[in-house]
């Protein structure tokens, strides 16, 4: 791991310990892709050498069944297991030098948690990390083996990050924002930009989304070059805060059980058109006993379970992203399983714009690729899924014996 050169001037200024930094409030900003771009491509510039330019592979039975090309994008096997060392990683190397030398913080359910460690680890400064209580255990474990100190906060995500926010600003250090923070939405970006070369009759690309740093920036990077390709995201509809505030028109925040209320304090993306329309979506189904337990628990996409959008990527999505579509917990694990039967190894939320793409055919217009964006899986989910794998083997293996 080799940090950029010294006296490599930052693309941003530090925003400090702020959690809405300075550009998600300008309105001109957030509606200018050729700006993002230059960015992404700076961004692009200091992740060589560090970040995996991953693969894309052709998904054969997808590709038969929706009849147009899928591809598939493995930020799975990105360095950290998950896209998120990206904007983690750019963050960290365009802040002060001072600021950083004082220490990282971040919070997050796990992904971002090893961008930031590792970061943290190539520029030789402290990390500590806030993680709700409960986190997946192989996310936390792998932080730590990456030298960060962690912290379990009890209250999800949202108490993380307001942990992780007191405790920078009472020692200066830097707060690296899972999602809302420009040079981590730059650094998200630099998928983008590789899928225009990796695809080039590209379509439609499919994201998961949680806060929004992911779509938004892949959104921000392809328009300047490729304003005709759809972006659409990918929500569990037990977490549904983005795609519900996209439709809204403001930050919306959604608790157990989906429920959902206004966030507080302004909006930069509030009362903006949607890109364009929606897509249609099936009637929901009533929930069985198990959905409604699982409805009470929340999603098991433990890494697009976050409660409420970003101020600035929400501003994106408004101008740049095309939908955002929910899915149910089924068709989460049914991804899953499909891809582990692939030779992909991913977790629920990686494994989300696979589940649009069974839920929702028709969302895949030209070429398509789902980007799988993380593949560190719980033990539990892990086990569940091979078992499906190995069973249906099993009775394969009998079907052809007996026929």
């Amino acid at each position: 791991m080799t940090a950029p050169a010294a006296g490599e001037k930052p693309t941003f200024p530090d925003p400090g310990l702020d959690a809405d930094p300075g550009p998600a409030a300008d309105p001109a900003l957030d509606a200018d892709p050729a700006w993002w771009l230059r960015e992404s491509t700076a961004a692009a510039r200091v992740l060589d050498g560090v970040a995996r330019r991953t693969r894309v592979v052709r998904d054969a039975g997808l590709s038969a069944s929706l009849g147009v090309p899928v591809w598939l994008k493995c930020e799975h096997e990105q360095h950290t297991g998950s896209f998120k060392l990206r904007g983690a990683y750019y963050r960290v190397a365009t802040a002060a030098p001072a600021t950083r030398a004082r220490g990282v913080v971040a919070a997050s359910a796990g992904n971002h948690a090893q961008g930031v460690a590792y970061a943290a680890a190539v520029f030789g400064v402290p990390a500590t990390i806030f993680v709700p209580a409960g986190a997946n255990p192989v996310k936390v474990a792998r932080t730590r083996r990456l030298g960060a100190r962690v912290e379990e906060v009890p209250g999800g995500v949202e108490a993380a990050l307001a942990a992780a926010a007191s405790y920078a600003a009472a020692g200066g250090r830097l707060l690296v924002h899972p999602f809302d923070d420009p040079a981590v939405v730059a650094g998200q970006g630099t998928i983008g930009l590789e899928l225009l070369d990796q695809v080039p009759d590209l379509g439609t690309v499919l994201v998961g989304v949680g806060g929004g740093g992911l779509v938004s920036g892949v959104a921000a990077a392809l328009r300047a070059r490729r304003p005709d390709v759809r972006v659409v995201g990918v929500q569990s509809v037990l977490a549904p805060a983005f795609a519900a505030s996209l439709r809204a028109g403001r930050r919306l925040v959604a608790g157990v059980g989906a429920d959902l209320a206004a966030a507080p304090g302004g909006d930069p993306a509030a009362a903006r058109p949607c890109r364009r329309p929606t897509l249609p979506r099936p009637a929901a189904p009533t929930p069985t006993p198990t959905q409604a337990q699982a409805q009470a628990r929340g999603t098991i996409a433990d890494g697009i379970a976050v409660r409420e959008p970003g101020r600035l990527t929400l501003a994106l999505a408004r101008r740049l992203v095309d939908d955002v579509v929910t899915v149910d917990e089924a068709a989460l694990w049914e991804a899953m399983f499909l891809l582990r039967r692939a030779g992909h190894a991913v977790e629920p939320a990686g494994a989300a714009p696979v589940a649009a793409l069974l839920r929702y055919p028709g969302v895949a217009q030209g070429p398509t690729v789902a980007v799988l964006s993380g593949g560190n899986l719980d033990p539990a989910v892990a086990a569940r899924v091979a078992s499906l794998t190995a069973r249906l083997a099993d009775n394969a293996g009998v079907a052809r014996t007996t026929a």
